[in-house]
């Protein structure tokens, strides 16, 4: 064992001399069960969120970080910098204090990135909701991690956000200077509109203005004291299985993966299009983070996805990376005047969310310029990622794996019944233990223990195989799973098959995997987050097929 972890570092060692920053892929040699680990000669970050973006604002002063282009907003780190100081000084002004829970509740807009770093630089608890939840959800979600204030825009698209939020509180219509207390939600004292003045509400523009020269010391004096260790972050889970369990991820968790997905993507300067979510991590984290640790420009197209705004954005801006899950970009590559667009300036780009087919592969080569795509496996409690592939990867690599293990991290997989590690390349349930595994599921310590074990590994609740190269393979959910006539089928697999229509010329499948029912639909069931209720769809089959 001493002799393979010599041999991993060196392998690292050697690739980080031959180019700055770039890892390889940690061979083991003769090992025959499902264990690697990303061994690193980079060290890990001790470092807060704040102290990251001031460390960029003081590396490149001048550079643009953000641009929306929906909105016209163009800040330099500097610039971004400033503002984020003054929101800051202005939540603590107003009477949030550290570890109090702030909810951002909106699609992609400056706001949203501007308080993500402003909770963080304050030591209040940025919590991410998903921009289509309903009451219901909302409700659930402030109350289960009780919320102290919520910033959001008065309505986008359809959903009207204050008129949901004076539906649960009531009290909002008589609040004087924007400050209320609900019977539904105690601990909710304000809501913080980005747009339009509401009755009721606190605007943005007096947030920036609050602060006074008190505040600001107050809040430097408070950079000393946070801890990297200390929640900063609560993500909620899709809930594809019940309701949805608030993964508390620390500023050590995010700085550090969006740290080393960064290096492992190459960023150094790129103009980096994100069409992605801020609710999610990779909007978040891999988006935001990345910005704030390598400098990059992360360019946002609009505030809610839209294929020609993405690829408007890509030509104006002259995007060379990209952010986007396969649904998206099979979105962008199905637009009829694709190629009108100038597209020349892309060089790479970065998926997640399922495993991108190798037709739309080549179309993104062929079709949008992208030389390399990296894809990537992660959970939200992962903060997010633990497989990233490396530009470098053949064609195999990047449409039948996810990627290869991250620095630091630490997979196996384990028969889902007894819990031993399988023989490497066998199939089991993949786990987990890095730097980067949440802190806990906020106040369920039931979940939590369900999914973190005494020794720190986290159950993914995915079957997967490794190689002895640290590549990852997803077969499917272990709750997705079938048995049929004693065998295992994953849909992931079929879906696989059926995604190569209408163009196959010959496929085969086993004959225990053909469905014996086929049925046309015209919607899925879906969580708030846009996934497939696998579970509640199957529930819909078996009553409306009489099984």
């Amino acid at each position: 064992m001493y002799l393979t972890q010599v041999y991993s570092v060196y392998c690292s060692c050697l690739s980080i001399n031959r180019s700055l920053h770039v890892d390889s892929p940690p061979m083991v040699p003769g090992q025959s069960f499902s264990y690697v680990h990303g061994a690193s000669s980079v060290s890990l970050l001790g470092q807060t969120v704040g102290q990251s973006l001031q460390a960029a604002a003081d590396r490149w002063p001048h550079r643009e970080a953000l641009v929306f282009v929906q909105d016209g907003v163009r800040k330099t780190f500097s610039q971004f910098q400033e503002d984020v100081d003054q929101a800051a000084a202005g939540l603590l002004a107003l009477g949030l204090k550290r570890g109090d829970r702030l909810g951002v509740w909106g699609p992609n807009t400056y706001h949203w990135i501007l308080f993500q770093f402003a909770t963080a630089k304050a030591g209040i608890i940025l919590v991410s909701i998903n921009p289509a939840y309903q009451l219901k959800e909302l409700e659930f979600t402030l109350g289960k991690v009780q919320c102290k204030a919520v910033v959001c825009p008065t309505q986008f698209k359809t959903q009207r956000f204050c008129d949901t939020l004076r539906q649960i509180c009531p009290e909002m219509d008589t609040a004087e200077s924007g400050v209320f207390r609900s019977s539904r939600l105690p601990d909710l004292r304000m809501v913080i509109v980005t747009d339009s003045r509401q009755t009721g509400t606190v605007h943005v523009e007096d947030v920036m203005q609050a602060g006074s020269r008190q505040h600001h010391q107050e809040l430097q004096d408070l950079q000393t004291k946070l801890s990297f260790d200390d929640p900063i972050n609560i993500q909620f889970t899709s809930g594809t299985t019940g309701s949805p369990k608030g993964a508390t991820l620390s500023h050590h968790n995010i700085v550090n993966n969006a740290y080393f997905v960064g290096l492992r993507l190459g960023f150094n300067w790129k103009v980096t299009c994100v069409p992605v979510p801020l609710y999610h991590c990779i909007g978040s984290v891999i988006g935001g983070m990345c910005m704030a640790l390598h400098g990059i420009t992360l360019v946002f197209p609009s505030a809610g996805y839209d294929s020609r705004a993405n690829l408007e954005a890509i030509q104006n801006e002259r995007c060379n990376f990209l952010y986007g899950t396969p649904t998206m970009y099979i979105d962008m590559l199905g637009q009829p005047d694709l190629h009108n667009y100038d597209l020349s300036s892309v060089e790479s780009g970065f998926t997640g969310g399922s495993l991108c087919p190798p037709e739309v592969m080549r179309k993104l080569r062929t079709d949008m310029n992208v030389k390399d795509m990296i894809v990537s496996y992660g959970t939200t409690e992962n903060s997010p990622a633990a497989f990233v592939g490396y530009p470098r990867d053949n064609e195999e690599l990047k449409t039948e794996t996810v990627g290869c293990i991250l620095n630091h991290a630490e997979a196996k997989v384990v028969d889902v019944s007894s819990g031993e590690v399988v023989p490497l390349g066998d199939p089991g349930e993949l786990l987990i233990r890095a730097y980067s595994v949440m802190l806990e599921y906020w106040d369920d310590p039931d979940k939590t223990s369900e999914a973190i074990a005494k020794d720190r590994w986290y159950r993914t609740g995915d079957i997967a195989s490794l190689d002895r190269f640290g590549y990852c393979r997803i077969v499917g959910r272990i709750k997705d799973m079938i048995i049929r006539g004693g065998e295992n089928i994953y849909p992931a697999e079929i879906e696989k098959f059926l995604h190569t229509h209408p163009n196959v010329q010959e496929a085969q499948i086993s004959h225990f995997k053909i469905p014996h029912y086929v049925v046309f639909v015209d919607s899925y069931p879906l969580t708030a987050s846009g996934k497939v209720q696998k579970i509640k769809l199957r529930e819909e089959m078996e009553k409306k097929l009489g099984l």
